[in-house]
């Protein structure tokens, strides 16, 4: 009765290890199988074609990819440039919004403001608006309450006046330049204003409707004023070279706010990288797609600092000397090379 007895405690222990190495094994194998990839759809709208926009791009599908989207695998992006065309905004908002992708991305406030007035159910990443507040595009920027949040490029505009005073300790008159058409270069244009005047400087505001006024508007300036200031307008951006064209004619230093305007011919900046600024609007879009995130509890982003940007070649076309202690803290650029080198060293990262 005993033999019998072990001979049943024995048989049900080896069925209990036979279970349990069978259950340890299929659970490896299920482990081990590749998960079902899920392809999500990206939306993307860029308000038109320029360096800056165009790095940002860059940066967004680099972000994607950072945060476990790569297309061709389980990413598509929906691409789309308005051309700064209002008209085509509205109709490839539409056509983005229709397809149902996971998230959307404006590139620029107009293309930003374009989305979110389609879709308020869709989660909308704003790439590269400098007062997403004012544009009435969030509530605030810690609680931005509705479908949409996303990167802010406020760039810092007190310490780009004051990186001109630096270089140009001469100055005594500034021309800001900005397009009418864009709320973002408004909001920088106040700050501008009250910075330059607090810095002793004369200022006098130059709108242009369009591109079309630009040169124009840049020769009239460049017999007034000692330097022209450009906010983050798209605008200008595009007409860039115009700019610095008419510029050079009198000799007239340009202060961008964005260091792919200063490759193009600006003389120096304060600015943030565009190109990262692009990988974090993909990496906050990533985020909602994959419903890591939602858009009315995630701050939108903001940086705390910029890099120095100095274009050499411009200095020395100038006459302009760069002082010693900025040539320390700056990167360098020329207008034959669209990546930025490092002067001497760059700031503490």
């Amino acid at each position: 009765m005993k033999n019998k007895r072990l001979i049943a405690v024995v048989a049900l222990l080896g069925i209990y290890l036979i279970g349990s190495f069978v259950y340890e094994k299929m659970a490896e194998t299920k482990s081990a199988a590749p998960a079902t990839t899920e392809v999500k759809e990206i939306g993307v709208l860029q308000y038109v074609s320029h360096p800056a926009l165009d790095e940002i791009y860059r940066g967004i599908k680099d972000g994607l990819k950072e945060e476990g989207l790569v297309e061709g695998k389980n990413l598509k992006i929906n691409f789309q440039n308005g051309q700064a065309d209002q008209s085509k905004l509205a109709t490839m908002s539409q056509q983005l919004v229709q397809a149902n992708p996971a998230a959307l991305i404006g590139i620029a406030t107009p293309a930003a403001q374009a989305l979110a007035n389609t879709t308020s159910e869709i989660p909308v990443v704003l790439g590269a608006v400098t007062d997403p507040v004012g544009a009435g595009l969030v509530e605030s920027l810690d609680k931005p309450g509705k479908n949409v949040t996303g990167v802010s490029d406020q760039p810092p505009v007190s310490a780009q006046i004051q990186l001109a005073t630096t270089l140009l300790p001469q100055a005594k008159r500034i021309g800001i330049l900005y397009a009418s058409s864009e709320d973002n270069s408004k909001y920088q244009v106040a700050q501008a204003e009250a910075a330059a005047k607090e810095a002793g400087l004369t200022v006098t505001k130059y709108a242009v409707p369009s591109t079309n006024e630009i040169a124009q508007t840049v020769q009239v300036m460049s017999q007034s004023v000692d330097v022209i200031y450009i906010p983050l307008d798209n605008t200008i951006a595009n007409a860039m070279q115009t700019v610095i064209k008419e510029a050079n004619k009198e000799q007239i230093p340009v202060i961008p706010s964005v260091d792919t305007m200063v490759e193009q011919g600006g003389l120096a900046t304060i600015g943030i990288n565009q190109y990262q600024l692009g990988v974090q609007s993909g990496k906050m879009a990533a985020k909602l797609a994959l419903g890591k995130n939602e858009a009315a509890t995630t701050p939108v982003y903001t940086f705390d600092k910029g890099d120095i940007i100095i274009n050499q070649e411009q200095a020395a076309h100038l006459g302009v000397t760069i002082p010693e202690e900025v040539k320390e803290k700056a990167k360098s650029v020329t207008q034959e090379s669209t990546k930025s080198t490092e002067s001497s060293k760059e700031e503490d990262k």
